[in-house]
């Protein structure tokens, strides 16, 4: 299986985006909507974007959220202990094999690759 959908990155997107990859590890899951939410947290509510979740030609599970926001890069920090947000990154580098972003002339995708298929084959 290979997924893709465009969406707007709000609130309510979050859990059905789960739930539209309900059928994909736990791990993808929970990728796929932290990279969403970092949208809605760092861009805005309702801002356009498309999420696609592949197999690689190594056997890995690539997870993508491509925006219209080429500069705003997202940056890995340590959350404290009392901060209520700021862990998405944080768990993402966690469960990912890697993670980046690539940058295009009005947008940005920002991805990163699991172990194993998870349920997905190479496109």
């Amino acid at each position: 299986m290979t997924f893709e959908l465009d969406l707007l990155a709000t609130p309510k997107a979050v859990p059905d985006l789960r739930h539209r990859l309900r059928d994909l590890d736990h791990e993808v899951q929970l990728c796929a909507t932290e990279l969403l939410t970092n949208v809605i947290d760092h861009l805005g509510a309702g801002t356009p974007v498309t999420v696609r979740v592949a197999g690689t030609l190594h056997g890995h599970t690539r997870v993508e959220v491509t925006d219209p926001a080429a500069h705003a890069l997202p940056v890995l920090r340590p959350a404290t202990d009392t901060a209520e947000s700021g862990r998405g990154l944080v768990l993402v580098e966690a469960l990912a094999r890697r993670w980046g972003v690539d940058q295009g002339p009005g947008h940005k995708t920002v991805w990163c690759e699991l172990p194993g298929d998870r349920g997905v084959r190479a496109r």
